[in-house]
């Protein structure tokens, strides 16, 4: 019998919506590992495995969700969200903000509901992403991106 997942935000909103979902859990490692070491832990290529970053523009703040190897465009993102600067919140924050941790943040199911924003050249039918603690990655359709209201944007530097 397959161990049961203990529910994050982001799963209990999945749930909640009743959108299909999978998680894949693996053994976090004590030094830090890069998405791309996630995605061969997970067995699925590197440009369907993403990463969850939280930047402020004056006192808004907004999520980007780009592939891991990918580098998100500070400029790209400010057009994206209609404001004239943006820049990464401080690691510090993170908690407070989104409930979630570094390493473990999703872009769903956070305290607050962010304007969100994910790079608009998927190349899959499902993307996956971080479920909302370290070790715990969650598969979805990309049409669930729209029911999440997830804006596809060129954000890639």
């Amino acid at each position: 019998m397959a161990k049961k997942v203990k529910k994050t935000n982001a799963l209990r909103l999945l749930d909640q919506k009743k959108l299909e979902y999978t998680t894949y859990e693996y053994e976090v490692p004590e030094n830090h590992i890069d998405g791309s070491e996630v995605a061969d832990m997970i067995g699925k290529p590197i440009d369907q495995v993403y990463k969850t970053l939280v930047c402020v523009s004056g006192k808004e703040n907004f999520v980007f969700v780009v592939p891991v190897f990918a580098k998100l465009s500070l400029k790209k993102a400010a057009k994206a969200a209609q404001v004239k600067k943006m820049e990464m919140i401080p690691m510090k924050e993170l908690l407070p903000l989104t409930g979630y941790i570094h390493g473990g943040c999703s872009p769903i199911g956070m305290k607050k509901q962010f304007k969100t924003f994910i790079h608009e050249d998927i190349k899959y039918s499902n993307i996956v992403f971080s479920a909302g603690k370290r070790g715990l990655q969650v598969e979805v359709p990309v049409e669930v991106l729209e029911i999440l209201n997830i804006t596809k944007a060129d954000i890639l530097e």
